[in-house]
């Protein structure tokens, strides 16, 4: 009786791949099977000095980073995320961040980490929102890793215009983004796993590093969802 109830709704409302937006079978969920098998996944969990890494080199001293996808303009990552960050489509969030999580499982360089802690937006982004699209990420982030998901610790104290229509230059240029932390001695002697959702220049990764590093003998690494080359 369940089945047919559930089937029948199905006939009704087909659930949608939200990529594609084709009907999804039984079986499938968030995406189809044809577009899981389209991601571009980077596999640098267990790469050392990959693309990441060596791009803050000189900037920042990071432990590790790595992310889960590439990222590219008009691409399937970029619809997924865009579903995440501006319909409110949490359930993605959780989808890459277990996906990423067991990646991280498995790979020795992030067994050290003692909390995640996610970029924060500003409080006026995030009551206008609704959300901060990087919460569930982490939240599944850290039932995977077995470590505390820390969201107020860092804080966003000033905020710039949105970037998404600025290429990669104009981004790199801006400097207006400020962070501050509520606790510092909580991340005393501590290995801190930061998280957001893409990296293109680092900018704001840098600039919460930054504040980060002023709690004494902090160790950083990064883990985003995607990566723009």
């Amino acid at each position: 009786m369940i089945n047919l109830v559930e089937n029948t709704f199905n006939l009704f409302y087909p659930k949608l791949c939200l990529t594609c937006e084709k009907s999804m079978v039984k079986n499938e969920n968030i995406l189809c099977i044809s577009c899981r098998n389209d991601l571009p996944l980077t596999n640098y969990s267990e790469w050392k000095g990959n693309n990441i890494e060596t791009s803050f080199y000189g900037r920042i001293p990071v432990e590790y980073a790595t992310s889960l996808l590439f990222y590219s303009k008009k691409g399937i990552v970029q619809r997924l995320i865009y579903q995440l960050k501006y319909k409110n489509q949490q359930q993605i969030g959780s989808f890459l961040g277990n996906w990423l999580g067991e990646e991280l499982l498995l790979s020795k360089r992030f067994g050290s980490i003692d909390y995640i802690i996610p970029v924060p937006l500003h409080a006026n982004k995030l009551k206008q929102r609704g959300y901060n699209q990087v919460t569930t990420f982490g939240n599944s982030l850290s039932k995977c890793l077995k470590v505390p998901f820390l969201e107020d610790v860092l804080i966003r104290v000033s905020t710039s215009k949105t970037q998404t229509k600025k290429n990669r230059f104009e981004r790199s240029k801006n400097v207006d983004e400020k962070f501050d932390l509520s606790n510092k001695k909580i991340l005393q002697d501590k290995h801190v796993l930061l998280i957001d959702d893409i990296i293109t220049t680092g900018a704001t990764l840098e600039a919460c590093c930054v504040q980060l590093l002023q709690s004494e003998n902090i160790k950083i690494s990064i883990a985003t969802m995607a990566y723009t080359l």
